[in-house]
Formats: structure tokens, sequence, C-alpha cells
């Protein structure tokens, strides 16, 4: 039962929800694109679809009721199955005799409530919630399962020691393959990979110790241990990668690269996998590689203001090149696929040369680098001026042949766009120059450097807190505080008359989405846009020191600078920006 759009607009007008003039413009969108009043609401911002909920609760008397930060035992969550409680959005919650409570985010889906009657034989009794109650619940499946995963790798590695036992200590190719496909091996392996899926771990070290096989998740940056196994488990496991990667199962002197797939739940996962020869045994990390992610914007990368701005007068140029920096792991790729996505026009060729390919993306022409077989960044750069490229993308540039390759594309009409490892935007200049690339054509052709880093971001659990006069005067000595409260208010974030005193920042605390308080991570940005003032500082061969500080009296916030700022709407902690800009 859904209400009508006459008894909404009634209700909602007497209760002063929206105004006259919201309704109005509700009511033009539902002739003009034969939408229902509730639809045209959330469309022009009016409502949200949870405020409706609730009204929809009131009108029709059906209970509303918040799941938010509530533990709902297994047993009674589990008796809806986790694809149809995700599918329908309905979560069960309490249970008597005869009767089940479910919260769902549409009462009015009776094919759900049906099928629950049937294979339950309970009454069903449907109570509305909001979005983040349903989030929250249907995260509960997840941990569960991760709980269950211990004991499953707990009995499936008992069932390995027999094996190890058998085998001598020399074991030939044909046995390890074998030992590799057996049933408990691929189970525990499966298992390992399937649980880092669903932590959102971005690698997975395995590391043979001298008691055990330790076993640790890299999640939002930091690294966690996940499990121990028996020590005997990582002869069994290692091979079992390898067999997975396509590497060579005899060999266990030298250092080995490869790389699978997987796909879990239509997502599909690529795993890049080095195995490195230690004293205990073989340590592998994996590197989990999403594909298919598309759909970033700059502004949810965390760029904003003056920044933003000068990304995007960059990418309307047809020439130059434009660096992103920072150290492994800082996001650079994510950023310069998010730049490509927005490029990716049908008007233009867009080509990249990269190490390895992250993400897949469609009309995008993407090549491997192969430097065991002679394949290197500047051979095929080389090769990519001959294909007509209106933009090119460069990986990584490491040398001198890549940088020299990479500015002679942007001197003949191309926009490069490229990774360089520095600790800052202003430390690209300098680091090129030591490459020895010509001051005079790095100046003509750099048009900007973004500095990045990844930040871990606050869940919506949190607490405020403003400065203390020492809190301030301590992050004073690392931050130019009235820098960041100008570009706060510059942005209409906070009131032109606010001060520290009134600008809350925030704590973590600990929720049911997360155990830290923490989930997911964005970027901290420095935008340098190479200005005529610094082109002449550039030439005269200056340090990073000095350009950083001609970029900031032209504007530029630094990195924990811009961390602040985004401290200051909630979205980190001052703790976590001053943790990542460790230098």
């Amino acid at each position: 039962m859904r209400i009508r759009d006459p008894q909404l607009k009634r209700f909602i007008l007497d209760s002063g929800l929206v105004s006259r003039k919201d309704i109005d413009a509700a009511e033009k969108l539902v002739e003009k694109e034969n939408r229902t009043l509730a639809e045209a609401l959330i469309a022009t911002g009016a409502m949200t679809e949870d405020d409706l909920r609730r009204v929809e609760s009131y009108v029709l008397g059906v209970p509303f009721v918040s799941l938010k930060d509530k533990k709902i035992p297994f047993e009674i969550l589990s008796l809806i199955p986790e694809p149809v409680a995700r599918t329908h959005n309905i979560v069960a919650f309490k249970k008597t005799d005869n009767s089940l409570e479910v919260a769902m985010l549409d009462t009015a889906d009776l094919p759900a409530i049906d099928f629950m009657k049937k294979k339950l034989g309970l009454k069903v009794l449907p109570r509305l919630t909001d979005t983040e109650s349903m989030r929250g619940t249907l995260q509960q499946y997840q941990k569960t399962l991760k709980d269950e995963f211990g004991d499953l790798i707990a009995k499936e590695s008992s069932a390995l020691k027999i094996i190890a036992e058998e085998e001598g200590t020399e074991v030939s190719e044909e046995e390890m393959k074998k030992m590799a496909e057996d049933l408990p091996v691929v189970r525990i392996v499966d298992t390992l990979l399937r649980h880092a899926i669903i932590q959102g771990a971005s690698d997975i070290h395995v590391e043979p110790m001298e008691e055990g096989l330790l076993v640790r998740y890299r999640i939002d940056g930091i690294l966690h241990d996940a499990m121990t196994l028996p020590k005997h488990a990582g002869p069994t496991i290692s091979a079992r990668i390898k067999v997975l990667s396509k590497l060579k199962l005899d060999e266990k002197r030298l250092p080995q690269d490869g790389r699978f797939k997987m796909e879990m739940e239509g997502q599909k996962v690529s795993f890049r996998v080095s195995v490195l020869p230690i004293f205990f045994g073989e340590k592998i990390v994996m590197r989990l590689l999403r594909e298919n992610r598309s759909g970033y914007t700059l502004e949810g990368i965390g760029l904003h203001g003056n920044g933003l701005e000068r990304i995007h007068d960059a990418m309307k140029q047809t020439t130059g090149i434009i660096l992103v920096t920072g150290p492994t792991g800082s996001g650079k790729t994510t950023t310069l696929y998010t730049v490509l996505d927005l490029l990716n026009t049908p008007e233009v060729n867009i080509s990249t040369i990269e190490d390895p390919i992250e993400y897949q993306m469609p009309r995008i022409n993407q090549t491997q680098v192969k430097p065991d077989i002679g394949f290197t960044f500047a051979n095929g750069l080389r090769s990519l001026m001959r294909q007509d490229p209106d933009i090119i993308m460069v990986g990584e540039i490491r040398d001198q042949e890549t940088a020299s390759l990479a500015i002679n594309a942007a001197l003949t009409g191309h926009l490069v766009l490229a990774t360089v490892h520095t600790n800052s935007a202003a430390g690209t200049v300098p680091r090129l120059v030591d490459m020895g690339v010509e001051t005079f054509l790095l100046v003509s052709t750099l048009r900007v450097a973004v500095g990045q880093r990844l930040v871990r971001k606050l869940t919506e659990s949190k607490e405020p807190y403003t400065l203390s006069s020492s809190e301030k005067t301590s992050l004073g000595k690392h931050v130019d505080l009235d820098r960041v409260l100008h570009e706060l208010k510059e942005e209409g974030i906070v009131k032109s008359s606010a001060t520290w005193n009134s600008v809350p920042f925030y704590r973590p605390r600990q929720s049911q989405e997360s155990n830290d308080g923490f989930k997911g991570r964005m970027g901290i940005h420095e935008i340098l846009p190479v200005t005529p003032t610094l082109k002449d500082l550039v030439m005269t061969g200056t340090t990073s020191d000095a350009i950083e500080a001609q970029a900031r009296k032209e504007g530029m916030m630094t990195m924990i600078e811009d961390g602040i700022f985004k401290a200051a709407l909630g979205q980190t902690t001052i703790e976590e920006v001053l943790r990542v800009i460790s230098e």
C-alpha cells in the first residue's frame, strides 16, 4: 500500500515539513516527467527517502524502527538468507513463537513478505526503517561470516598436517601440484581470498614465522593480523597460490611475480602476486585490484575549491603534462584514472602505458610494460607516439629516457598524464631536473603538479569537540591555521564570523560499522599550477622549498592544510592527517 499524491500533499503541508514553494516545484516535475509526488520531492531535494519513509510510517500506521548500532542475534538475522535480504532490503530483527518482525525500506514489497511467510511458517510483521539502519544491519551478515572463517580454516589446516608429514623434505613439482589441488588447501586459500574481499583489504600478506604462518590484511592503509595458521601449512598454501598465479612450483630460491583473477558476487578482483624467499620459507604478498571501477569524480576523491579549478584548467589544455606525485599506495593511479574518465570522449584517442594495468577502462587503449622482454615505459611510449594519440598516460616516470619522451610528447601536441615518486608537488620539478630534463623544456610543458596522500575516513558515528588553546598552539607549529580558516569561509563551509573556538573537529567512535571508527579512505592534496612567476623561479635552478613558498604566496594549500580542512569538515581526524603527513 502506498500513499496517494493528494493524501501526501495534504499531510506534508499540514505538518509544515515542506514549503508551498517546494510543493509547487515538485508538482511541475510530476506533470513534466510523469512521476509520483514522492519521487518529485526526492528529485528536487525537498525531502530525502528516509523523510518520506517516516511520513509513510505515520500516515499508513506502519511502525518505524531504527536499528542503528543495534546488534541482532545471528540466529534471528539468518532466518532471512543474505541474498534475499540484500535484494529486497528486508532484515529480521525480532522473533516470538509465532511471529517475526522484519525491517524494510519498502513495506509495499508484498512478494518478499509472502516469501518469508511461506518459508518460515511465521506471521511476518513489516516495519519501516531508514537507509543507514538497513546498511548497518546488512553488514552484520559479513561480520558473522568472517567469524565463521576462523573455524573453517582451523578445521581444514588440521587436514594439511597429514599431507605435510607424509611428503619428505624434497618434493617433486608433480607432487607439489597434487598437494596444491587437494581439497583442504583449496578451501583455505579460497576462504582467505574471499575474507580479504569482504573486508575491503588492499593487500594480503602471508608470512612464514618461526612458530606459525601469519596472515595479515592491509585495510584502509593499516596492516591488521587476520589469523595465524600452523607452520606446516606454509609450503602447501604457497604451492596453491603459485598454481593460481602460474608460477614455478619448484623454484624456492628466487623471487617470482604473477597474477590471477577471481569473481565474487559479480565483482571481478585481480590479484597481483609477489613471492619472496625469506629465512623461514616464502613470504607472499597479494595486491587486490578491483576491476571495472568507474564513476569516480574529482570531488569524490577529495578535490575542492581553487585546487579543483586548477585541475579542470589543466584538463582543458590540448598539450602539456599533468603530474601526480606521492609514495606507493597514495592513490596516484586512481586520480589519473578519474581524470582520464572525464577526458574519455568520442572525439579523442587515449592510450596508456602502465605497470600493471590496474583498472580496465572502455574506449581506452591500455598497454602493459614487460621489462623482462625489453618492453619498458620508454619503448612503449616511443611506440605509442606512432599510434596518433591525443592523450597519453604514463604509469610512472622512472628515468631520464621516459621523462624526455614524455616532455617531447607534450611539446608535439599531446596531453600527457603521468606519476612520479616524490614527497610533495613542489618536489616534482627538482626530481625531473635531477633525471636530466632541461628546465626550459619542463617549464614550457608542465601544467600542474598534484601531491597527494590517503587518509582514513570517519564513519557517521563520531564525537565532536573544539580545539583548546594549547592544541591550537601545537597544531599551529605544523599548519597555517589562518589560511585553513580562510578557505573554510571562502567555500561557505563556516560563517564569515567563525573562529577556531566555534569550528568543531571530530574523534572516532566505535560503532557497529567499524571497530576503530574509520571506514574507507579519501585523498588530501596540494595542487601546484606552473604560473609565470614559478616558471621564472624554476629557470634559476631553485629548491623545492622555494617553489613551495612561492606557490603558497599564490594561494596553494599544502597537503597538511588540506587535511586539517577536511578534519574541520568531519571527514577525518587531525591525528590521522598528522600520521599520514610524516615528513
